[in-house]
């Protein structure tokens, strides 16, 4: 009983652990000639279920984009096109309660079940003259009820995304 019992508790804190975390990767072609690219363009993607929200990605991609000396090409041909997606996805979170060192007297916990929404955001750079993918960066995190801080969120994540453009040629 008393393996179970310390099993849940650390599944549980495992689970609540991996739950807050915000994970951001990128991926890039080796082979794409990252110093020639200066103007960009936005293309289709996936847009955020609420309109507001998209805004707020599209202005922070934006952002982000001029901090790398990109402009955005109004009257002429881009080099690269952005798209973004937006993927949302429920995911269950354990939470345990009663679980402790005094629970060898013979006290037992509960685990409780809530569900957090897991927001994905995925940037995606295109060679506008191969119209192949350049350079991607994803960034993982629970969504909040309150969209500002959402939107800092957004903001964290672009900052770290960013923070590997242009790729190391190692």
């Amino acid at each position: 009983m008393y393996i179970r019992t310390i099993g849940a508790a650390a599944v549980a804190a495992l689970v609540a652990t991996t739950a807050y975390g915000q994970t951001v990767n990128t991926d890039s072609d080796p082979s794409a000639p990252f110093s020639t690219y200066k103007t960009y363009a936005w293309t289709t993607g996936t847009p955020a279920l609420e309109s507001l929200g998209e805004q707020r990605i599209r202005a922070a991609v934006d952002a982000q984009m001029a901090a790398k000396g990109f402009t955005l090409a109004t009257d002429q041909a881009p080099d690269v096109f952005i798209a973004t997606h937006v993927l949302t996805q429920r995911q269950p979170q354990l939470i345990a309660n009663g679980f402790g060192p005094w629970a060898f007297g013979g006290a037992f916990g509960t685990i409780d079940v809530n569900t957090l929404v897991q927001g994905t955001l995925v940037v995606d750079m295109y060679d506008a003259n191969t119209k192949k993918m350049v350079w991607r960066g994803v960034a993982t995190d629970t969504v909040s009820d309150k969209p500002s801080k959402n939107a800092s969120k957004i903001n964290k994540a672009l900052a770290k995304m960013f923070r590997h453009y242009p790729p190391s040629s190692n």
